[in-house]
């Protein structure tokens, strides 16, 4: 079975890691960028091009959501299947009259951070039921945590995403921010914070919710609102009245 992945980011690069790891051979890297594909293309010894797109069975498309349908016009054979990876589109906006599928690994991804492949959950989608066996096959090659997934389920898979790692990425960036502008090195919150994500495997998060908030402290809370200004104040309210909120304080 050839398989091409098309795109030269960092889910192009990590799944390609992951299926060579595997012992699953990718036969062909396409996509524009050069320099990219040329530095995956040396790490993994796969072959690049970034002018013609070669034949396969199945092609995973690893570009951003925006360029998806775009990329997928490229793609003129019609006995192949084409999957992509994105958590937020439906199957449908992959144009041709190929095979469609969804081939969705739920992760973060950066080249410059090692991964754990084995635990990442894929979601997969596909129109007819021998295409779904062979991405669940794919898939199960890499991580026991495969499951199928219709687009409609999908969705709320990738807006819980945002919230569990997008949005708290976001919340460490404005804190670093906080302490830079203090001269407190980030690094001393580090314990702090791997002891909060690392209680979620054990506790609901809801149980493990700790705070000025949650205790109603409006001394602490009144206190915080004095340091901050602008965009960290509504930051720190909006938050401040969700946790309150939820445990109807």
């Amino acid at each position: 079975m050839q398989i091409v992945i098309i795109g030269s980011g960092n889910v192009a690069f990590h799944l390609a890691k992951a299926f060579m790891a595997s012992q699953i051979p990718i036969a062909h890297i396409f996509g524009r960028n050069e320099k990219e594909l040329s530095g995956i293309s040396s790490a993994l010894d796969i072959p690049f091009s970034t002018d013609i797109l070669p034949e396969a069975d199945v092609y995973l498309i690893c570009v951003s959501d925006n360029a998806v349908e775009e990329v997928s016009g490229l793609i003129k054979r019609k006995d192949c299947l084409v999957a992509h990876t994105s958590g937020s589109l439906p199957k449908e906006i992959l144009k041709g009259e190929y095979r469609k599928a969804s081939f969705y690994p739920l992760q973060t991804f950066s080249k410059s951070k090692e991964l754990k492949y084995s635990g990442i959950p894929f979601f997969i989608e596909a129109g007819h039921e021998e295409d779904q066996k062979r991405l669940i096959e794919l898939a199960s090659r890499i991580s026991p945590n495969v499951m199928e997934s219709s687009f409609e389920k999908r969705k709320y898979i990738h807006l819980t995403a945002v919230f569990a790692c997008n949005f708290v990425n976001h919340l460490f960036a404005r804190a670093k921010e906080i302490s830079d502008a203090q001269n407190i090195p980030f690094e001393f919150f580090l314990p702090l914070i791997d002891e909060t994500v690392g209680k979620i495997h054990t506790l609901e998060p809801k149980a493990a919710q700790t705070g000025p908030a949650v205790r109603n402290d409006r001394r602490i809370l009144e206190l915080h609102e004095q340091l901050l200004q602008d965009e960290n104040l509504e930051i720190y309210k909006t938050l401040n009245h969700s946790i309150q909120k939820m445990y109807e304080l």
